[in-house]
């Protein structure tokens, strides 16, 4: 069953993310992805994630379709123009590629090339809307295309945001623009969720939450202090006390999909390099 497949149905839907590695070392990733076929819907590919350069997501797509793995390719707006954002979706649906999830992209000074200029020449509202005139069968410029892809797009948005109002009005956009599916940022409190998910039932949508796999204290502090990710003091102290944080992580992302599991359409794992544990958190949830 195709992504796209997966989304008409009533099924709880499971996503992972990988990101591809920094050189062209591909077999750590495939071996992860191995571990965990058959057990997600569809593997995220980032696209130079947190602005530090990596092999390119599309090659990893491709790579992963031939493990009979169901890729989702990120494509941000922030290191091509216009010309090479359509240029690479048309790469992408003629290897077969067609899930794509559009997002802004964090900026080159939160990267390792820090120098690097940012592109930014179309936001994704607009990628959203381009990838969709692509589809009928001609490019931003009005010529006429030989053969024409078909897309499953996807969106990002932040239940956490505020006013919460702007983050339900730009969802609404990426809607009308063609996003078929959501996915989020990490969430460690569904009570935080709950006004987000009653007032986003109305765009009648396909909305993956995401989990993020804790594997210390000090993670989960950065990403409190320096991303602004809001997480309870409680799984800090839990992690701090913990025997194997670790382990104490994989019990907390298995409470949250738990939780999660009864009110949202799906989950999107992220566990920065420790997939192979995914499995686990999976066995845990209840």
């Amino acid at each position: 069953m195709t992504f796209k497949e997966t989304l008409k149905t009533k099924k709880f839907i499971i996503t992972a993310e990988l990101f591809p590695p920094k050189g062209t070392n591909i077999q750590p990733l495939l071996e992860k992805a191995k571990l965990l076929r058959g057990k997600v819907d569809g593997f995220n590919v980032t696209d130079n994630q947190r602005a530090v350069m990596r092999m390119g997501s599309l090659a990893i797509c491709r790579l992963l379709q031939e493990q009979d793995c169901e890729p989702i390719m990120q494509m941000t707006c922030r290191d091509r123009n216009r010309i090479a954002l359509e240029s690479d979706l048309l790469s992408a649906a003629a290897l077969g590629v067609n899930n794509v999830l559009i997002l802004s992209g964090d900026h080159p000074t939160q990267g390792d090339h820090k120098e690097a200029k940012p592109v930014y020449d179309l936001d994704p509202v607009q990628l959203l809307k381009t990838a969709r005139v692509l589809e009928t069968g001609v490019d931003l410029a009005g010529k006429k295309l030989d053969g024409f892809p078909q897309f499953c797009l996807g969106a990002v948005v932040n239940p956490m945001a505020d006013p919460l109002d702007l983050q339900l009005a730009m969802m609404e956009k990426k809607i009308e623009a063609g996003a078929e599916f959501f996915q989020t940022q990490p969430i460690f409190d569904f009570k935080l969720l709950e006004t987000f998910i009653a007032r986003a039932r109305e765009y009648n949508t396909k909305i993956l939450i995401g989990v993020f796999l804790l594997k210390s204290a000090q993670v989960a502090i950065f990403m409190k202090e320096k991303l602004g990710i809001n997480i309870s003091p409680h799984y800090i102290d839990r992690l701090s006390q913990a025997a194997s944080p670790l382990d104490e992580g994989i019990n907390i992302a298995a409470e949250l999909i738990s939780q999660m599991k009864p009110h949202v359409d799906g989950v999107h794992l992220m566990a920065l390099g420790l997939e192979e544990h995914i499995p686990e958190i999976l066995n845990k949830v209840k």
